[in-house]
């Protein structure tokens, strides 16, 4: 059974920061994508950011210089380090896995990120 979990959401004031991981388990971690996307209330859902098996990444314009993908091959796990926040990082964040092969698509089940003062 394949599971993404996320975790290390929370409230933080602007210019803060909080890392989010991701741990996933039943996929071959090494052949998939991964990306972090968010959903704020009343909005849809955005690709933050993502990194490829081969090491390639992309940022969301918004966050590029203050956040950060990473993942660690030997735990299974994407992380996103999220410093300098603003209000409008809040957010419901979503981790993906993509596998490249076959185009499969996994979502965890979300966590969420609120900043304010």
């Amino acid at each position: 059974q394949v599971q993404l979990v996320e975790a290390g959401g929370g409230l933080v004031q602007p210019g803060g920061s909080l890392r989010l991981s991701c741990a996933t388990s039943g996929i071959s971690f090494s052949m998939f994508h991964m990306a972090w996307y968010r959903q704020a209330p009343g909005k849809q859902r955005e690709l933050v950011t993502s990194l490829r098996t081969v090491g390639s990444q992309n940022y969301l314009d918004a966050v590029t210089g203050r956040f950060t993908i990473s993942r660690d091959n030997a735990k299974n796990t994407v992380y996103l380090q999220m410093n300098s926040l603003e209000s409008e990082d809040t957010a419901v964040y979503y981790c993906n896995a993509h596998n490249y092969l076959t185009g499969v698509d996994y979502w965890g089940k979300g966590t969420l990120v609120t900043v304010s003062s």
